[in-house]
């Protein structure tokens, strides 16, 4: 695999189409080229390669340009995310620094106005160090794109649907058509990490790339950090590897080892924290708070949500009313662990303002509606009625109940 050139994917083990339905190919990894037809592909844990001569380059020669391992992860995420090529690197945050890396001094991105806080925190460092200014929009008008886009200057479209953490939506579609109707050199990026592939697959939808926090539902567990990006073109696949290579960025071959087993139980692990998902919402929405959750049908964008993903997600928040009556239900659970990301088996709760999403300047979030008492919660595989009670435990002793009933009669009152 040489550093010269941009590699394509691996002839011994190329990527292959979906042929069956993707609980069966998530588990299905292709390794035929295996001399011994191992179970589990090994783990080429070496960072150089023998050649055969001076002359005689291999397919691999240094990891930092490939690796074998790395070759079946990336094969197998490009059959399963719909893509012509995937790339692995080493996190969310890498991924997206590398698809920035294609736009140029002069160019500009349209975003989404609520994001993740390392998306913005690398938006505004592009702004501040290369003069790379970024259109911050409300991505649920898809209209709202129209006046942003410039033939000469959008180089990328970011979208974020759901978004984290208010849990809005973004057509997709729509967007992707307006984009490439007014500026055929644009690329529509989605971070697709909330839904993962089984549940949403953009480049299916108008995307030309989607990229993962493999940190998170890929893998699972939460023993790696890795990012994934999936190219529908060859041409934008070679660009995002030269970067990657240039960069040496490229995930190592045990964290790919980690990932590719971790993204086997991908479909049943999310059936799982899909359904306690939807119990939760319910369970909270039932005791008058308002709950942000593509799942519920008070969800504004309930509909558009259900045309373009085939599920809700294991990820919601909700509202108190009280940034002191939400730290201490935060603090009051003892299931629900405090942490900053999503994805694994365990169950999560935060409060964006004060960890995920500290690093926006407070008004910032106030421009942009982001509620200072926001709990997210993030829902794992424990027993759903476990997660509840804990929950609900903790909703009593922070007396968030009582403002929620104190709420409801004034909003009787108000209405009569």
């Amino acid at each position: 695999m040489s550093a010269q050139v941009a590699s394509p994917a691996s002839p011994a083990s190329p990527v292959s189409t979906r042929r069956y339905r993707f609980a069966t190919e998530v588990v299905t990894v292709d390794n035929k080229d295996d001399p011994y037809n191992a179970a589990s592909v090994p783990i080429y844990q070496s960072a150089t390669f023998k050649q055969k001569g001076a002359n005689a380059e291999g397919e691999y020669d240094y990891s930092r340009s490939g690796n074998p391992t790395r070759t079946h992860l990336e094969n197998h995420l490009a059959k399963i995310m719909g893509a012509k090529r995937a790339l692995a690197v080493t996190s969310g945050m890498s991924a997206l620094d590398v698809i920035t890396r294609l736009v140029k001094n002069g160019e500009e991105i349209i975003a989404g106005d609520d994001l993740y806080g390392g998306t913005n925190r690398l938006l505004s460092f592009l702004h501040k160090s290369q003069g790379i200014k970024t259109h911050h929009i409300d991505t649920t008008n898809s209209d709202a794109i129209l006046p942003y886009l410039d033939p000469h200057k959008t180089r990328l479209v970011l979208l974020e649907t759901p978004t984290n953490p208010l849990i809005k939506i973004a057509d997709i579609p729509t967007i992707a058509a307006h984009v490439h109707e007014k500026c055929p050199n644009a690329l529509v990026v989605v971070d697709n990490t909330m839904m993962s592939p089984y549940l949403q697959r953009p480049l299916e939808l108008g995307a030309d790339i989607s990229y993962h926090s493999g940190t998170k539902y890929l893998s699972g567990h939460h023993d790696l950090m890795a990012g994934v990006i999936g190219a529908k073109e060859d041409s934008v696949a070679d660009q995002l590897y030269y970067v990657i290579n240039a960069t040496g960025c490229g995930l190592g071959p045990f964290d790919c080892w980690l990932l590719l087993r971790g993204v086997k139980t991908l479909a049943v692990r999310m059936d799982k924290q899909q359904a306690t998902a939807r119990r939760v919402s319910q369970f909270l929405e039932d005791r008058g708070l308002k709950v942000h959750y593509p799942g519920s049908r008070n969800h504004p964008q309930y509909e558009l949500h259900s045309r373009i993903s085939s599920g809700p997600g294991a990820v919601l928040s909700f509202e108190t009313g009280d940034i002191g009556i939400s730290e201490r239900i935060v603090e009051g659970t003892k299931l629900w662990g405090i942490s900053v990301s999503f994805g694994c088996v365990n169950s999560l709760i935060s409060m964006p303002c004060k960890m995920s999403h500290a690093s926006i300047p407070a008004h910032v979030r106030a421009e942009r509606s982001l509620p200072e008492d926001l709990i997210r919660l993030c829902v794992g595989i424990e027993d759903a009625d476990d997660l509840l009670e804990d929950l609900d435990t903790a909703l009593i002793n922070s007396g968030c109940l009582l403002i929620g009933d104190k709420l409801e009669k004034l909003s009787l009152e108000q209405q009569s």
